[in-house]
């Protein structure tokens, strides 16, 4: 199944992201149940998590940390 392509991300408190997707929806992702592990901690520094960006089809930071696309739509709560 192809998952639509997020085209804007904004970092947010309290670890979530909200994100802009190419189908016109917009929808907010915790990213807090991912900083546990030791890859992914390095964003518990707020000023690394805030460095999100839009790589391709999804999104990710400088050190390569990235959520996969579907993961990344599935999980987040559609904004109304």
């Amino acid at each position: 199944m192809l998952y639509p392509k997020a085209v804007r991300v904004i970092p947010l408190p309290e670890y979530r992201l909200e994100i802009h997707f190419d189908n016109g929806e917009c929808r907010l992702f915790d990213v807090k149940p991912y900083l546990h592990g030791e890859w992914f901690s390095q964003l518990l520094d707020v000023n690394v998590f805030n460095q999100v960006k839009i790589d391709g089809l999804s999104v990710s930071w400088p050190d390569g940390q990235d959520i996969a696309p579907d993961c990344l739509y599935v999980n987040a709560s559609k904004v109304i």
